[in-house]
């Protein structure tokens, strides 16, 4: 009678114990099922250079409900970029020993994301000139099937000029974007966003090793998508110009309007079967 009462007595704490545990572990089952889409593995990439000011704003911004990954990669940032991402908690932290360039730290973020099997890559600038708030339209669009790229433009609505864009700028971005979707038979509203995302079968289907390491890496990666056929939607994202916000100079400006018109040629030149270029084989 008293062993029975014994083991009775012992017994109890220990299936609580053992159900206490059950559950917690079911619940976290559960919002790791719940965090992702469709069971798509989402990884956030955020090619920084001298984004210490701005890169807490827009990490806080990330939809972490479901965000499974962040990548980082600091192009030897002069300031305390990779201090502000380890105290933010960033796992994923890759520092380049020289600065590589916009398209060399995209690569870099790309290939990453990769390893880490990623299914849904978005790209976003840590400079908090895009909001991730949108992460959520541009991932479910991807994950659903419904196209495997979507990039948030600033020219949909009037969102640009009301951010702050310089007129100069807006300009150039029309028409360059008129240039483009003529020779290549495309209807966007803009190729020179920083905010994208990819489904991983366009990452792995393109060689973007073969891009430039310069800001015209954008321009020729989205050249390579429509080339191969796939689709590309739009949502209009708002945008902000300020002082921290990263932004290129006039004169690196006309060399990336240059490199977007030698794009363009060289697409149609491709598709026309006239002369392949090394970027669309």
């Amino acid at each position: 009678m008293i062993a029975s009462q014994l083991i009775e007595m012992i017994s109890e704490p220990i299936i609580l114990f053992f159900f206490e545990y059950l559950k917690v572990h079911i619940c976290k089952l559960f919002e790791f099922i719940l965090r992702m889409i469709k069971g798509k593995k989402i990884i956030v990439v955020l090619p920084a250079y001298n984004a210490s000011k701005t890169l807490e704003k827009t990490y806080n911004e990330i939809p972490f409900d479901i965000v499974d990954e962040v990548i980082l990669v600091d192009d030897s940032s002069t300031d305390q970029t990779a201090t502000v991402a380890q105290r933010l908690g960033i796992k994923h932290i890759i520092r380049h020993e020289k600065n590589t360039g916009y398209g060399g730290n995209q690569k870099s973020c790309y290939r990453a994301a990769l390893n880490l099997d990623a299914d849904i890559v978005v790209m976003l600038h840590p400079d908090y000139q895009y909001t991730p708030k949108l992460i959520h339209s541009m991932a479910f669009l991807i994950a659903n099937d419904v196209y495997p790229v979507v990039i948030g433009s600033r020219i949909l609505g009037n969102g640009a000029l009301k951010g702050g864009m310089p007129l100069y700028k807006y300009i150039a971005n029309r028409f360059l974007t008129l240039f483009q979707n003529i020779l290549m038979s495309q209807k966007l509203s803009e190729y020179h966003t920083g905010f994208r995302a990819y489904n991983r079968t366009v990452l792995d289907s393109i060689n973007f090793d073969k891009n430039s390491d310069d800001f015209v890496f954008d321009n020729q990666f989205l050249s390579q998508i429509f080339y191969k056929g796939y689709e590309i939607a739009e949502i209009t994202c708002p945008t902000k110009y300020f002082e921290e916000a990263s932004s290129i100079n006039f004169k690196r400006s006309m060399k990336y309007g240059l490199g977007v018109l030698q794009t363009s040629v060289q697409y149609f030149l491709s598709k026309k079967a006239i002369y392949k270029f090394s970027i669309f084989k």
